[in-house]
């Protein structure tokens, strides 16, 4: 039986290679020809014995998902749509940033690197976990297209080691990816086994050497699985929370009827004992006339004073028949300065990508949706 290597983490390897009589430090070799180098031939593994590369080719490929289409933004901004088989695709969108400011608060900002020609920059890739999300968030265009299965290790590897082989050999740089977030389609902790094994695989220096404090997984708020990624593999956290009560989030995040604002904040102060970073992100979504007023921002700001924080404020990106509309630049400053004047951190994400539909609520992809959701919305406009 053929095995992909994309899907392997060190002792997954190790364990492998000694079925084969070989010693765990082959392991540590193939991590950093696969996803350090690149290579998805076994001949270019030059210090791999030439009968070892021989089983190899008999029993193991090294393949991300196909790539059905490759986008770039004038800004910038780079999506892959990837071919996961059965009629589905998800999407991986690169955002590249120049020269890094400092914080909004005034700290520096330590999460990018530093090109060949030595200035700083930043290029976050966001990855996918499922084909499709069972979550059904009313503002998400992912949400919309229904749900057909969770992404394998490969899947999500898969995207990372083809983003990063395309840009190096784009831009020129060794290490074109400093940041990855667990933002693109699907709620990352609904697969939970399958994403922290990925994201090891991201944290490991044989392979990509991505820092916990650069790599953030993004949660609708799946208490149980929250604290279960607080013991195994605490990386950075931001939480999609968009609404400041229970009544509005209900509405918007459907999963806040079993998690509500309450459990979601007392699992958020639990993770932070163990996080890379002593603060929370919580995302909030900016939609007209639904949770953008003055007042929901006061109540945001007493909402989530417990907890450690910075919010993210998101200006809604449209998509077909959506039923939203993005707050106007007023309300959205408003909003901030209130929070400001609460003393929380508050940045307002800029949009990136949304030509291409890459910017943040825009990624649909292709889903052979399993849930009957489309269906059953087309049956409700008949009647």
């Amino acid at each position: 039986m053929t095995v992909n290597l994309l899907g392997f983490n060190r002792s997954q390897f190790e364990h492998w290679c000694a079925e084969r009589g070989e010693k765990p430090f082959r392991a540590r070799q193939m991590l950093r020809w696969i996803h350090q180098a690149g290579v998805d031939s076994f001949d270019a593994m030059s210090d791999v014995s030439r009968d070892f590369r021989a089983k190899l080719a008999e029993c193991a490929v090294i393949a991300a998902p196909p790539v059905l289409k490759d986008s770039t933004a004038p800004d910038g901004t780079r999506k892959w749509l990837f071919d996961v088989g059965t009629g589905n695709a998800i999407e991986a969108v690169y955002i590249p940033e120049g020269d890094i400011d400092p914080d909004e608060d005034g700290e520096r900002d330590e999460s990018g690197g530093e090109n060949r020609s030595g200035r700083r920059y930043r290029g976050t890739l966001c990855i996918s976990s499922q084909a499709g999300c069972a979550l059904e968030c009313s503002f998400c265009s992912t949400g919309r297209q229904g749900f057909n299965r969770n992404l394998g290790v490969a899947e999500i590897i898969g995207q990372l080691w083809h983003a990063s082989r395309c840009l190096s050999a784009d831009l020129g740089i060794e290490r074109p990816i400093t940041n990855v977030v667990m933002m693109g389609m699907g709620e990352p902790l609904a697969n939970y086994d399958n994403v922290v094994a990925a994201m090891q695989l991201m944290l490991d220096d044989h392979a990509y050497g991505i820092s916990r404090r650069r790599l953030t997984l993004s949660t609708s708020g799946m208490v149980p699985a929250l604290d279960r990624l607080r013991e195994a593999c605490p990386v950075a956290l931001a939480v999609s929370l968009h609404a400041p009560n229970d009544a509005l989030r209900d509405q918007l995040v459907p999963i806040n009827r079993k998690y509500p604002i309450k459990a979601l904040l007392d699992a958020c102060l639990r993770y932070i004992e163990r996080a890379p970073r002593d603060f929370v992100t919580f995302e909030y979504v900016m939609l007209d006339g639904v949770n953008d007023s003055v007042a929901h921002a006061r109540e945001l700001a007493r909402v989530v004073k417990p907890v450690p924080c910075k919010i993210n404020l998101i200006p809604f990106n449209p998509f077909p028949d959506s039923g939203y509309q993005r707050s106007s630049a007023p309300a959205i400053a408003a909003f901030r300065d209130v929070l400001h004047q609460a003393g929380l951190t508050t940045t307002v994400r800029k949009t990136r990508g949304d030509t291409i539909d890459a910017a943040c609520g825009q990624l649909a992809g292709q889903v052979k949706d399993k849930t009957r959701r489309v269906q059953r919305r087309l049956e409700e406009r008949r009647v």
